[in-house]
């Protein structure tokens, strides 16, 4: 396997500038994430790793080798695409080892390889159905070991897991990352899915319109977002946000809500007195007081989860969620006294969007 350096990688579509200078480094043998919204660029980087579109500046390294000016096939890369992309009246056998036929690799090889992958995948039984005898995770899994196969240096997955139901997502992200725990292969793998780049990635990579906003740990970026973008994207439910002006006295620091209500920040926060901010909490960091003891939180609507409960809320005149682990009997219309947990509460410059460590 190898590593992947992305050295101020540019792409531009005529006047349309979809990337800029993005500098990345994919260690050998590492999960890598891609996420962000649709039309962020992650596909597109994606698709200059592995050559299907041409850079327009910057350099893209595979194994220590620049590879700007090869073709795909030349890459030592095998990806997995969201369609699948089966051929219909070929067996899975057959799709299997297309491409090494097509290299004139011998037949014993062939056969070993398939059927290696197949029992990887747990195929064995269906190497003689075709395609459209198979269901949505048997099929997304040949596409898989059509893949594997090849033994490549780089795998890259283009969100493989859209087009299958929630259950068989779940199943399949087990599979991949189990997959990959195996093999120790170098993978970059991408999707809208926050869920999937949390519960999958060694690291994750957070893009928006075509900039990277942070590259971390899956809990290095739930824990300590560096910006309003990072921190509303991971996490689910999203985490809430109210907006308010920081205040100082003496050694104490804490957000005064543009209600009026005051709110803990933590000790040793930065920011200016009277800078505005956006103070925000994850819905599980909030714990109940009793009746006057917090701050009051008007119920608007509760969804019992089983596991959990969830419930929207009114807090200093902005909609909120809150989590709890204990099955409350809440009612719409009741008021909760809530307390954030004043060291886990992030706070932003209302302005450029920065933490305040």
């Amino acid at each position: 396997m190898a590593s992947i350096e992305i050295r101020a990688v540019d792409k531009a579509f005529g006047a349309t500038q979809v990337l800029h200078a993005v500098d990345l480094e994919v260690a050998d043998g590492e999960f890598l994430v891609l996420v962000g919204p649709s039309g962020c660029g992650k596909s597109t980087l994606l698709r200059l790793i592995a050559g299907l579109d041409e850079v327009s500046g910057g350099e893209i390294a595979i194994g220590g080798r620049v590879v700007n000016d090869l073709p795909p096939k030349d890459r030592d890369i095998a990806m997995v695409f969201q369609n699948y992309a089966l051929y219909p009246h070929m067996t899975v056998r057959d799709n299997m080892a297309f491409s090494l036929k097509l290299r004139n690799e011998p037949k014993a090889t062939v056969a070993k390889k398939v059927a290696d992958a197949a029992e990887t995948l747990n195929l064995t039984a269906y190497l003689d159905r075709y395609p459209r005898q198979l269901s949505g995770g048997q099929r997304q899994r040949v596409a898989m070991g059509r893949a594997i196969v090849r033994d490549p240096e780089v795998f890259l997955f283009d969100e493989p897991l859209s087009n299958l139901d929630a259950k068989l997502r779940v199943q399949m992200r087990v599979e991949i990352k189990s997959l990959h725990q195996r093999l120790h292969a170098t993978s970059v793998y991408v999707t809208h899915d926050q869920i999937e780049a949390m519960t999958m990635a060694d690291r994750i990579v957070v893009l928006q319109d075509g900039r990277v906003e942070q590259i971390g740990t899956p809990l290095e970026l739930y824990d300590h977002p560096s910006n309003l973008f990072v921190a509303g994207f991971i996490g689910s439910p999203a985490m809430n946000f109210v907006r308010g002006h920081l205040r100082r006295r003496d050694d104490a620091v804490w957000i005064e809500a543009n209600d009026g209500t005051r709110l803990p920040s933590g000790s040793g926060r930065q920011g200016q007195e009277g800078q505005e901010v956006v103070y925000s909490f994850r819905p599980e960091q909030l714990t109940l007081g009793a009746a006057g003891d917090g701050i009051p939180a008007r119920i608007l609507v509760i969804e019992p989860t089983g596991a959990d409960t969830h419930v929207y809320c009114e807090l200093c005149g902005t909609q909120i969620c809150a989590v709890f682990g204990e099955r409350l009997e809440f009612k719409s219309g009741e008021t909760l006294w809530v307390k954030p947990k004043g060291e886990a509460v992030h706070v932003f410059d209302s302005a450029t969007g920065k933490a305040l460590a």
